[in-house]
């Protein structure tokens, strides 16, 4: 890799209009999540245009999962960045984010309104019974790769058990607190292997216990600043504090807004999960939503910009130092720890969202919701318009909200 951030196989300087023009036609196509933005990246950079080998590619997604925060925002603006540099990792950023968040507050802004028309009632409440289904799809799914990490041993299948349930349960007890236990899950397993790193004594194990200061004053450091503070803050905690993909922003952001500061009915919060889920571009658009329900416009757009912040940060002055950190031990034994914590924290916010229900008919869309995601295993978007519009259905025909 060159000095300017691009690699080794880009044959020319790829134009920032370029990288503007195809990043943003990810963000306006990508449905489906991380997985929809990995495969579009890959057959752009690699099978397409070839700016970057396969090698190259896959270390940039092995990396960027070594990260907090939304992985695949993170790989967008890596992928940009290795082809032009800062600049073009601002370019690709914010062309990959922008369409979904200009959509998100768009939705927001109907879902949310004061006396908004029935049918948008009756989509909304059909798409939110929908979403503890997702939230159990989404656990489920990161099962496999995490019991591979933490491999066959009976001690460590038996910890995989334990950081799980400690998840779940955090879930559903400590609302903003979750992400102290994903940090204890993730340095008591440095703990059981030693904790000795492959390339020096940086990593988890070693910031872990200054990162809880942070986490236990930030709240009191931002209070001061009224509703904008606390939006501030929750949405930090959702793009840098976050382990284990788009959709642990759950957990980690309903307690804040539905109980702590009441910002949104719980209804309302199942709402802006599934218009997360609806819209393109990364899941972490949800926090825009939240920050709109908390303040308007401005909330909404200051949510997204400490959100995705983060994101720009790790690859703009840690790029350079990734494949060192895939190498440190400790970072990876910090991730084996907190991943189990990671998916039943996920897998243990759908109780609460289906505690949420308020209607008979949505237990209905839900069971279908869990048939159609965890036993077919299909797709979550189809799952989510077909929720919708089931709702609609159900207020033409006079159920409630009707």
């Amino acid at each position: 890799m060159g000095p300017d951030g691009r690699t080794a196989g880009a044959e020319r300087v790829v134009g920032l209009g370029t990288i503007a023009r195809e990043w943003g036609r990810i963000g306006i196509t990508g449905f489906g999540g991380p997985p929809a933005h990995i495969l579009l990246l890959r057959r752009l950079c690699v099978e397409r245009r070839r700016w970057l080998t396969p090698e190259e590619f896959e270390d940039g997604i092995a990396a960027t999962n070594l990260l907090p925060g939304p992985a695949s925002t993170q790989l967008a603006v890596l992928t940009a960045w290795r082809l032009r540099g800062v600049p073009g990792a601002l370019v690709g950023g914010v062309c990959f984010i922008g369409p979904g968040l200009v959509l998100i507050l768009a939705l927001a802004a109907l879902f949310l309104a004061g006396d908004p028309p029935l049918w948008v009632l009756g989509a909304a409440a059909g798409a939110g019974a929908a979403v503890p289904a997702v939230a159990v799809q989404a656990a489920t799914s990161l099962v496999p790769a995490s019991l591979g990490r933490i491999g066959r041993a009976r001690g460590a299948r038996a910890r995989w058990v334990g950081y799980a349930l400690a998840g779940a349960v955090a879930a559903v007890l400590t609302g903003p607190w979750l992400v102290l236990v994903l940090i204890a899950a993730g340095l008591a397993e440095i703990a059981v292997r030693g904790g000795r790193s492959g390339t020096g004594d940086r990593g988890p194990g070693g910031s872990g216990g200054r990162a809880v200061l942070p986490l236990a004053t930030g709240p009191l450091a931002l209070g001061g600043l009224g509703v904008l503070g606390a939006v501030a803050w929750v949405a930090f905690k959702v793009g840098a504090l976050s382990y284990g993909g788009g959709f642990v922003i759950i957990p980690l952001m309903r307690d804040d807004a539905v109980n702590r500061y009441h910002w949104m009915t719980d209804g309302q919060f199942l709402n802006a999960v599934a218009l997360g889920q609806v819209t393109p571009g990364p899941v972490v658009h949800t926090v825009a939503a939240v920050g709109y329900a908390a303040a308007g416009l401005g909330g909404g757009l200051l949510a997204a910009a400490v959100a995705f912040a983060p994101s720009f940060l790790f690859v703009l002055l840690g790029g350079r130092h990734f494949d060192r950190l895939r190498a440190d031990r400790r970072v990876r034994d910090f991730l084996t720890g907190a991943g189990p914590a990671v998916t039943g924290a996920i897998a243990g916010s759908a109780l609460p969202l289906a505690a949420s229900l308020g209607y008979g008919w949505q237990w209905g869309v839900l069971a279908g919701a869990l048939l159609w995601l965890v036993l077919a295993r299909r797709g979550v978007v189809l799952a989510l318009l077909a929720a919708g519009a089931a709702g609609v259905l159900a207020v033409a025909a006079g159920l409630p909200p009707a």
